[in-house]
């Protein structure tokens, strides 16, 4: 490919920044961003190239034939999504500058049409549905269980779009969440005494529980990237305790109420 004039490195090197925050909020390992940052900059002419991701820092130093060190870093806000659709969108995007570098303009419009893409919140709504009421069936509820777990299921989706939009971290949403869904379910438990408080709740809690963040915090550390692992680890466990101490909270204001 051409060589690149000076504004088109220091695009590039955002253009790589932004494609390793993309593939950290979709939930890509920590090694495959790594991987992939490599490869793209030596696609693009680059000589040496150093990158160092944790959940939230990307480091980027890559050296052009003839030029001095860049060196660029970018702090990660938001990190715990999971989204295959937009990661193997990601991934392609990658494969085809390393197989045929495309222009670093065009590189910035798919970027940035990857970055708008947003998940339908029918589907997730959908989604939502069908496993809190199967989940909570399976773990021995009935059906009038399963439904009310359903139902539940799509007042939680609304309040995770909701606090989603606010500054409240993924803890104190758990925490919040988890304790008004408690209270719910209880009370209407009370109301009808058909139903089951735990089968729901086990359905429900199905919504919020941290485990693919738990399973890509053991993919890291098992890659050898113990820091980052470590990390994820630790937000996975503090997600998990906010979500319990919710639900206990709540399970001992319905007792008190009894």
């Amino acid at each position: 490919m051409a060589e690149l004039t000076k504004t088109e490195k220091t695009e590039l090197m955002n253009c790589l920044l932004d494609m390793g925050q993309l593939l950290l909020e979709c939930g890509a390992e920590i090694s495959r961003v790594e991987d992939t940052l490599s490869r793209m900059a030596k696609a693009y002419g680059c000589d040496d190239v150093e990158v160092f991701v944790i959940t939230s820092f990307i480091s980027l130093s890559v050296e052009f034939p003839g030029e001095d060190v860049f060196t660029e870093t970018r702090r990660i806000y938001f990190n715990s999504g999971t989204d295959f659709t937009r990661l193997e969108d990601l991934n392609q995007i990658s494969r085809s500058c390393c197989s045929n570098p495309l222009p670093v303009e065009e590189l910035r419009r798919e970027l940035r049409r990857v970055a708008s893409e947003k998940k339908q919140f029918w589907t997730i709504l959908l989604g939502s549905i069908l496993a809190t009421g199967g989940f909570a069936v399976f773990f021995g509820g009935s059906l009038w269980d399963g439904l009310a777990a359903s139902l539940f299921a799509i007042g939680i989706c609304l309040l995770q779009k909701r606090l989603g939009e606010t500054q409240i971290t993924p803890a104190g949403n758990n925490l919040l969440i988890s304790l008004l869904a408690g209270l719910c379910v209880g009370f209407v438990c009370i109301a009808v005494p058909a139903l089951h408080m735990d089968k729901i709740l086990i359905g429900d809690i199905m919504l919020l529980i941290p485990g693919l963040a738990i399973t890509n915090a053991v993919r890291n550390m098992l890659g050898g990237d113990t820091i980052s692992g470590l990390v994820r680890l630790t937000e996975s466990l503090i997600w998990a305790a906010a979500l319990t101490g919710g639900f206990m909270t709540a399970i001992l204001i319905i007792d008190l109420v009894l």
